[in-house]
């Protein structure tokens, strides 16, 4: 079955809630203490959050969760998961996922999603900014503590916070040529493809710490010069780097005032 024979949809019953649970366990591989329960599915469907499913016939192959919060007065959601089932990834899938949310709150006039993801994860940082036009600006050193999951390998689950202007010129632009808008880079923080290596092993470890240690240090000084994560370039090798300037629109809820 191919990516395009997918369906997504909002996702209401609590079967959909249950597949959703199973997919996270199967992607993640948490422990039961770790994992989101059922309850929390069901309560963002009622509060104003977001659960999309993506279905290959009536199977569940990919979900995304959002939770509505508020900053300064404005209402924006708050995306805690994304799932694509390991066969079907590199398809295209989980951008198709995001542009469903975005969709959704753009429906209801909510210009901001916001989420957290891990900056040794090579991939999905090249999905979230090249390919749905979020830019970083804050470092969260170990949000949830040490996981259990094997895809954090005993690290600290130190994360970036996407910002997802829905109406910046930076997203729309993307969105109707393929490409983020230019800008001047000022700093780059890489990433090896080893990465993922390093982690997996008990001996090799302490390198993929070194890494995380580094970029950690180099990410909370350029945000404190006022950059921001606006590239993201992968090689042939797999390697990433992070591409930091200065962004030219001035969206933020960290005021009441926003100004675009």
């Amino acid at each position: 079955m191919t990516a395009d024979s997918v369906v997504i949809r909002r996702c209401h019953s609590i079967e959909e809630f249950r597949a959703c649970v199973a997919l996270q366990k199967e992607v993640w591989n948490f422990t039961d203490a770790e994992l989101v329960p059922l309850r929390m599915f069901v309560v963002a469907d009622k509060v104003g959050g977001q659960v999309m499913g993506a279905f290959a016939g009536d199977e569940m192959v990919g979900f995304a969760l959002s939770v509505p919060g508020t900053r300064s007065g404005h209402i924006y959601l708050h995306s805690h998961m994304l799932a694509v089932r390991k066969d079907h990834r590199n398809g295209g899938l989980g951008r198709k996922l995001k542009l469903l949310q975005r969709e959704d709150a753009l429906a209801r006039g909510i210009e901001l999603i916001e989420w957290t993801f891990d900056p040794l994860e090579i991939k999905n940082a090249y999905l979230n900014i090249e390919k749905l036009g979020a830019v970083a600006r804050r470092y969260n050193i170990n949000q949830y503590g040490i996981t259990s999951s094997p895809l954090q390998g005993g690290l600290p689950s130190d994360r970036l916070i996407a910002e997802w202007w829905l109406k910046s010129k930076r997203v729309e632009a993307l969105l109707a040529g393929g490409k983020n808008p230019g800008f001047a880079s000022e700093s780059g923080i890489a990433v090896p493809a080893l990465i993922y290596e390093w982690k997996a092993s008990p001996d090799t470890r302490g390198q993929a710490q070194q890494v995380q240690e580094r970029n950690r240090e180099e990410f909370l000084r350029a945000f404190s010069h006022g950059l921001a994560v606006l590239g993201y370039e992968r090689d042939p090798e797999g390697n990433g780097k992070f591409l930091l300037g200065r962004w030219d629109e001035k969206w933020s809820y960290a005021s009441e005032e926003k100004t675009s």
